[in-house]
């Protein structure tokens, strides 16, 4: 058929690929104009210690729309381009308010524990876990025996605080004999377990998300004291969530040894 068609348009013989207009991020940058190399060390030179974290496959994400860039790393280049952060990340922030995806409400505590079960079973690449209430022995089940029969799939666990229950602490426990964090024979590691200490300015956040599929617990819809509501969202969102707790990852304490979960508090399941 003629016309524009994935992206090509066909003039006479000729095929030519029509590409999307740059965001501004990107004509930031291209602006001055720098390769994404030149600008991480840019940044590397302003940083106090002489590293800023922003990488050229970071920063090229971010121009793309592919990842979200935190307030930490809208502040830093906002600063460097000398723009409003409204104006240089409006491309990911357009994307995250369309209504692409429909989520759909969970009500019953079994809904709601079978959803964050079905995300873990159908994780294949990645498998984020933030929060630290769990000890649905069925759930927690599921964690394991994903990442036992995934070697490549890539876990992220993230709490708040110490586990609420003795049971969780013996999960993760549990992963290091399933995984070794400093493991990189896959060439990546593939268990990340990190802590956010409690602070009463960080509050604690709850979700499960795969490549394809999130669940995030709301407040209940039947009880003040029940854990039974929340949403499950698809692959879009589940994204996001992802890049979400790599973020808390990379700030987060890390608690990856047995030393390390064996020194943590737990109250008694």
């Amino acid at each position: 058929m003629a016309g524009t068609r994935r992206g090509k348009k066909r003039a006479g013989h000729e095929t030519t690929t029509v590409n999307p207009p740059a965001s501004p991020l990107r004509q930031a940058r291209l602006s001055l104009p720098a390769t994404l190399a030149q600008v991480c060390e840019k940044l590397d030179s302003r940083a106090k210690g002489g590293s800023s974290g922003v990488t050229p496959g970071m920063l090229s994400g971010w121009e793309r729309g592919v990842r979200v860039t935190s307030i930490k790393y809208r502040k830093i280049l906002s600063d460097f381009y000398d723009s409003p952060p409204e104006t240089l990340f409006a491309h990911q922030d357009t994307q995250l308010t369309t209504p692409a995806e429909q989520p759909r409400l969970l009500v019953g505590h079994r809904d709601l524990r079978d959803a964050m079960a079905d995300v873990v079973r159908d994780a294949r690449r990645y498998l984020a876990v933030v929060g630290s209430r769990s000890r649905d022995a069925t759930y927690l089940e599921a964690i394991h025996n994903a990442l036992a029969a995934e070697p490549e799939l890539v876990h992220y666990r993230v709490l708040f605080g110490p586990p609420r229950h003795q049971v969780l602490k013996d999960h993760l426990l549990d992963l290091l004999q399933v995984r070794d964090p400093h493991d990189r024979s896959l060439g990546l590691k593939t268990l990340h377990i990190g802590i956010v200490e409690d602070d009463p300015g960080t509050p604690e956040r709850f979700f499960c998300a795969s490549e394809s599929r999130a669940v995030v617990p709301i407040p209940s819809l039947t009880s003040s004291e029940a854990f039974d509501s929340g949403m499950l969202f698809e692959a879009g969102v589940s994204e996001r969530l992802i890049d979400h707790a790599r973020q808390l990852y990379a700030g987060a304490r890390k608690v990856e040894t047995a030393a390390a979960l064996r020194s943590l508090p737990a109250m008694p399941s």
